[in-house]
This record gives structure tokens, sequence and C-alpha cells, in this order.
């Protein structure tokens, strides 16, 4: 995408940051007002390479930040489809597996020339919904879970961010939650939303029975159609759909890097 793009906007206001989804398909990013978790303009999305190699994900990284003209103060946070402890990525799911054991960060930063914050994805789409989505305001614990092609999940309390929590792997009944919880589950044993809220009910009663939260906040694209497994859940605690969807990642990205961190 060449520099004088239709999204070039300069943005050097400190109240903005810029976020960047790292996926398996695409990398998303766009720069974001901080005070309303809104896009300043209009979000960039290019293709993940294949394969997606650390050097090769950096520079399309470069590409999508590039395309925007940003002052090098503003903050920029990536998410990454992994655990991520200090930076380094510990696993890698929809990526190469050359990333286990790379600073994110630090291979980001050194393609873009640019100070970077390195985040697993759910923990951004979660705590932006803390910040600007479903759970804006809500004291106490909150736990966000994305049902997606796994079970992703975020912890946060009271507006810290308790990273890497992997809830949908604990084990349940013998098996690894989201093998049989997840939206690619239902999709792949072409289960009804009555059946699969059967398994969704078994996973969220024993979550909440270890963290007793104060709100969970469902995520993912199937959490369009809320309204066709939600109800047919019986929690103590309150479940809500999110709030943000596609655009929680960058947002969190953004708002966790202006911070400087998971605080």
């Amino acid at each position: 995408m060449s520099k004088d793009a239709k999204h070039k906007h300069k943005h050097d206001d400190v109240a903005t940051a810029f976020g960047i989804d790292i996926g398996g398909s695409g990398i998303k990013g766009a720069p974001v007002d901080l005070s309303s978790g809104e896009f300043v303009g209009e979000r960039v999305r290019i293709p993940t390479p294949r394969p997606a190699t650390p050097e090769a994900v950096a520079r399309t990284v470069a590409e999508v930040v590039d395309s925007f003209d940003l002052h090098k103060h503003v903050p920029i946070g990536v998410t990454f489809p992994a655990v991520i402890l200090h930076g380094v990525a510990q696993s890698a799911a929809n990526v190469d597996d050359a990333w286990i054991g790379t600073d994110v960060a630090a291979t980001v930063g050194e393609a873009t020339g640019r100070r970077v914050l390195a985040v697993n994805d759910a923990d951004a789409a979660g705590y932006a919904e803390v910040a600007y989505g479903a759970a804006k305001d809500v004291p106490g614990v909150v736990l966000v879970v994305t049902l997606g092609t796994g079970i992703g999940s975020a912890l946060v309390v009271d507006g810290v961010l308790v990273p890497n929590t992997e809830l949908g792997h604990l084990e349940i009944d013998g098996h690894d939650a989201e093998s049989r919880a997840s939206d690619a589950a239902r999709d792949r044993e072409d289960l009804s939303f009555e059946q699969w809220a059967q398994r969704l009910q078994r996973y969220f009663s024993v979550v909440e029975n270890l963290f007793w939260p104060d709100l969970i906040v469902v995520g993912g694209g199937v959490s369009k159609k809320h309204e066709q497994f939600l109800p047919l859940l019986d929690l103590r605690t309150r479940i809500v759909p999110a709030g943000l969807r596609n655009a929680a990642g960058i947002v969190g990205a953004a708002r966790l890097a202006a911070l400087g961190g998971p605080v």
C-alpha cells in the first residue's frame, strides 16, 4: 500500500494510540481515540503472509502502520494469538511455529522503528470490553470469554488485567473445554443452539465456581447470535454479549500500549 493511500491521516494527538490485530487470516490496524475507544479513520487490513513467519508478519505490520501518518510518539499495541510473557510468545496458534520463543514486541518494534507492546489477543479484546464496551464501569471481577475456533479468556479485576488465563483449556469431564464448547465444536458437530447451550452451561458453571465473577461477557463472531443461546443458560452470574465485536482487539491493544502494559 502506498504512503499516499486514502487511509493516510495525521494522528499526533496524545489521546490517540495505534492498535494492530494479528490474526491467522488478516493483519488489521487502526488509530484509536483513547477517550471513546473508537477508530480514528478507516481500518486497514492486509492478508496474513504465508508462511506467517516472524519476519514476514513484522513486515506486514510495518506496512499497516506506514499506511497512516503516525507521529513517532504514538503508542503501538499488537495482539497476538499466543500466550505472551514479557513480550515473548510461548505458543503459536494459526501462525508459524517459529514464533515460539520469539520476542513479538521487539520483532515488530524493529520492523516498524517504534516501541511496541504485545498482548494476547483474547486479553486485548477483553480489556477493551472493560474499558469501553459491555463491562464498562463494572467493578470487581469481570471475565470475558471469546467463543470461536477455540475459547479465549480475559480476566480483569477492578480494571487490572490478569494476563494469559487460557481458560479455554480447562479440563472438564475429561475433555479440553474448547474441544467441546467452542463455536468451532458447535459447527463441526452440527449442534443446535440448544445442544450447544448445554455444553456452555457446563463450561460456564465450572468457570463461575472457580472465579465467582461479577460479570461474564461473551465475545467472538457467534456473539451476534447471542439471543439464540445466552437466554438458555442458567447461571448465578450475569452474562451479556460483547459490545465491541471485531474492533475489540485493536482497541484493547491500543489502550494497553498507551498505558504501558496490563495495569
